[in-house]
């Protein structure tokens, strides 16, 4: 089975030049030693419409969507609402992730705000995937054979997450062929 993926990198600061996107380069290399072949990256601003057209374009071409960036708990990251539109689903406060927020913030000395239990919320039609360096959880969701993932654009998180949970997840559910690179 030739597994396609899409990499979807979201955020104004990439397309302005501010930050430079090494998750797509170093997602690459990882899924190309998984035996998972990348037929597209693509990089979109924080618009909702945008972010949809990725989603469904992205959808029609590849098995896999992985999304890096607009997690945070400001008005301009719109990756989940735009997942949950996508997905048809609403968006809850998700308990585990609430206490690993919380738990995040009190490792570090520092108060929990409303803003920052934004966080928690995730729309209900995906599973969380633990965030074990940041406040933002990963989500995971499978419709139709097709695996879309999220995560953080902070590169240490997106890689550790990326590493811990999404691989082998990715290996389970599509069983990809071992590739050797010389």
């Amino acid at each position: 089975m030739n597994i396609k993926a899409e990499l979807l990198t979201i955020g104004d600061e990439i397309l302005y030049g501010q930050i430079v996107d090494t998750n797509s380069q170093w997602m690459s290399v990882e899924l190309s030693l998984l035996g998972i072949k990348v037929i597209r990256k693509t990089t979109v601003g924080d618009q909702e419409d945008e972010i949809l057209a990725a989603f469904d374009e992205a959808e029609k071409r590849a098995d896999v969507i992985l999304i890096t960036g607009g997690l945070g708990p400001t008005n301009d990251d719109l990756t989940k609402p735009c997942l949950a539109k996508f997905f048809n689903c609403e968006m809850r406060l998700h308990e585990e992730a609430l206490r690993e927020v919380t738990e995040f913030f009190i490792s570090r000395g520092r108060a929990l705000t409303d803003i920052n239990k934004l966080q928690a919320s995730l729309p209900v039609c995906c599973e969380k995937i633990t965030n074990t360096m940041g406040t933002a959880p990963g989500m995971w969701f499978n419709r139709n054979g097709k695996v879309f993932v999220s995560m953080p654009g902070v590169p240490h998180e997106m890689k550790r997450m990326m590493t811990d949970l999404v691989i082998p997840k990715l290996k389970q559910t599509f069983q990809p062929p071992t590739i050797y690179h010389r």
